[in-house]
């Protein structure tokens, strides 16, 4: 299986995150990595062999985590603080709150291993409430790249950008969504990969591909699909998502996150407001107990694939 996952003409968005890190840590030792015992989860031995003096390894302490992150990141350090994001935007909530956020240290705070991912370990593992959690603080940008673009331009931006940011990455090898040839990547401003008027897709995260195959499977029925990634779910891109639902019939939000407080309540919160109103559907997971299996079983039960999402399309056109 290794050697299989190796040939694919892609990788993990972890392994993007963990190459582009030491590719700008060449250059910039104000770099710093802080994990706590997430080097390997979080693909960062590399990093840690090739620049010792910029990693800190604080152990199973996600609290400490985030206070050394934010007293580096106090310094001038551009610190990307990493450990999975189920015990990360749990356990260290109000460090995240109080110590980056509201006195506004720019840490790159980097939820690994993220929604289900983990799988078969079950709901305890699983960070499906980070969005909602994240989203009613105030000042902390909260990011989901989809692919391997999406996640090299996303930590680039983030060693730039002096405020928080959440990043989100799961585990599974992710193709491209599209060519990126002269694409500007920018926080809060989503991309269309594809163009249609009868349905919207806003997706996010890793949900972002099966959102395509979707409107690949609704092409063949003689539906078009507009498909989003909403790589940015704060700021959220209401320009482009209030352009996509007046030129469609239907909206449909996908993310790898409970349906509550994700990027599909933040969508229809905001299309209600400005009065859009269209049949609309949250494609995420329900409020009940998580079922156990591996990320891609979690997501056939939910309907987090092509076949879901296109008949949640096809429905709301009815």
């Amino acid at each position: 299986m290794a050697e299989q996952v190796n040939a694919l003409p892609y990788k993990a968005n972890l392994d993007i995150y963990s190459e582009t890190l030491q590719r700008l840590a060449e250059t910039d030792s104000n770099i710093i990595a802080v994990t706590s015992d997430s080097r390997g989860s979080g693909k960062l031995v590399p990093f840690g062999k090739k620049f010792p003096a910029q990693i800190i390894e604080v152990g199973i302490a996600e609290q400490n985590l985030v206070g050394v992150a934010a007293g580096l990141a106090s310094c001038g350090k551009k610190v990307f603080a990493t450990s999975p994001a189920c015990f990360l935007t749990a356990r260290a909530l109000e460090q995240i709150k109080n110590d980056v956020a509201y006195s506004n240290n720019p840490v790159n705070v980097v939820g690994i291993s993220a929604g289900v991912s983990y799988g078969a370990l079950g709901t305890t593992h699983h960070s499906l409430h980070d969005y909602a959690a994240l989203r009613a603080i105030n000042n902390i940008i909260i990011v989901a790249p989809a692919d391997n673009y999406e996640t090299e331009q996303a930590i680039e931006v983030a060693a730039k950008t002096n405020a928080p940011v959440y990043l989100r990455f799961g585990k599974k090898p992710m193709p491209p969504l599209k060519e990126t040839t002269g694409e500007v990547f920018q926080f809060g401003k989503g991309r269309v990969i594809t163009e249609g008027t009868d349905v919207a897709i806003v997706a996010c995260g890793e949900t972002v591909y099966p959102a395509l195959e979707a409107a690949h499977l609704l092409k063949e029925k003689n539906i078009t699909a507009t498909v989003i990634s909403m790589h940015t779910i704060r700021p959220l891109d209401t320009d482009l998502l209030a352009h996509v639902a007046q030129q469609c019939k239907a909206v449909v939000t996908v993310e790898e996150h409970s349906v509550y407080g994700g990027l599909g309540e933040a969508c229809a919160a905001y299309l209600l407001q400005q009065g859009i109103c269209k049949p609309f559907k949250i494609i995420g997971i329900p409020d009940e107990y998580t079922v156990t299996g591996s990320q891609a079983d979690i997501f056939n039960h939910y309907g987090i694939n092509k076949e879901g999402i296109a008949a949640q399309a096809m429905k709301l056109l009815q």
